[in-house]
């Protein structure tokens, strides 16, 4: 996100529509630009589950936004985002939406939307290899730049003159065409191998039938948890995700929970506070079952869950 964000030459003054469950490490970032650049932040408002308010939006993009970032999904909560309407609206204000698909990258459908950028990671759903990100920028426009020019994404556009001085030297660096502008001189090729392999084996399980599997194992774990030893699931029942939320009662701590999880041979996150400081108020488990997670798996946390 940084290297998409951090040279983007948006006009002092812009208006950059975010949500309160995005990501700390893009809030962090969206705060240190428009303090640096002179944007303004404006809070883009959400239901009691966390999920975009569509009038709202277009309410705000007739008010003139210049750049809208939303998480597909986001970390701390299993809430799809209506990201092809929320795509459309921007189309149609003439915004660019700049979509995270960490969580949601083969974990539900992310075509149709029409984003500006799409930014992700190969480890998560699609079970690639750490330490892969990937930007997707169909159709860059002239403002849109990386924070620092290498030799492998810049070109000179002018030669210094002879005999060069020592000060002073007029050179000029612009973009290459095409996203390329965002490349490193460096790369792990063999994690990129990785990445594209777990993106075969996505398309050799069929995408639809992956989607659908998940979502209904989100379902399965949120009956199969909810209320158990108090803790309560932060999703509607039917949200189409296999990110489920727990929410601990009163003198439960969801860090004491996982590690006796993980003795048992569970493994359950914990998520902080810090990760969405605008979202969440306590730490709160996330339980994301992969592919083929049975019940018993789901039986043996409700279990722990009523141990507290």
């Amino acid at each position: 996100m940084a290297a998409l964000l951090g040279g983007w030459r948006l006009p002092r003054g812009a208006r950059v529509g975010f949500t309160r469950s995005e990501y700390a490490s893009t809030l962090m970032l969206l705060h240190r630009l428009a303090a640096r650049n002179g944007w303004t932040l404006v809070d883009l408002p959400a239901d009691d589950h966390g999920r975009l308010d569509l009038d709202a939006l277009a309410a705000a993009l007739a008010s003139g936004l210049d750049l809208v970032t939303l998480p597909h999904i986001a970390s701390h909560r299993g809430i799809v985002q209506p990201a092809a309407e929320i795509g459309r609206l921007c189309r149609e204000a003439g915004t660019p939406l700049v979509l995270d698909v960490c969580q949601s990258l083969g974990h539900v459908d992310v075509t149709g939307i029409g984003a500006i950028a799409y930014v992700g990671t190969s480890r998560k759903w699609l079970a690639g290899p750490r330490g892969v990100g990937f930007l997707i920028v169909p159709a860059p426009t002239p403002d849109m730049d990386a924070a620092t020019p290498t030799l492998a994404s810049h070109e000179w556009t002018s030669t210094p003159p002879a005999p060069v001085p020592r000060e002073g030297v007029p050179l000029g660096v612009e973009p290459k065409a095409g996203a390329g502008r965002y490349e490193g001189g460096e790369a792990a090729v063999a994690a990129w191998v990785g990445f594209g392999v777990a993106v075969m084996e996505h398309h050799a399980l069929g995408p639809a039938a992956v989607y659908a599997h998940l979502a209904e194992l989100g379902e399965a774990a949120r009956h199969a948890l909810d209320g158990r030893g108090g803790w309560r699931v932060v999703e509607p029942f039917g949200e189409p995700s296999a990110i489920v939320t727990l929410r601990p009662p009163e003198g439960a701590d969801a860090a004491s929970l996982a590690a006796r999880a993980a003795e048992e041979g569970v493994v359950v996150g914990v998520v902080p506070v810090a990760r969405a400081p605008l979202d969440l108020r306590e730490p709160v488990l996330r339980v994301s079952p992969p592919p083929g997670t049975g019940p018993e798996t789901l039986e043996a946390l409700a279990r722990l869950l009523e141990k507290g």
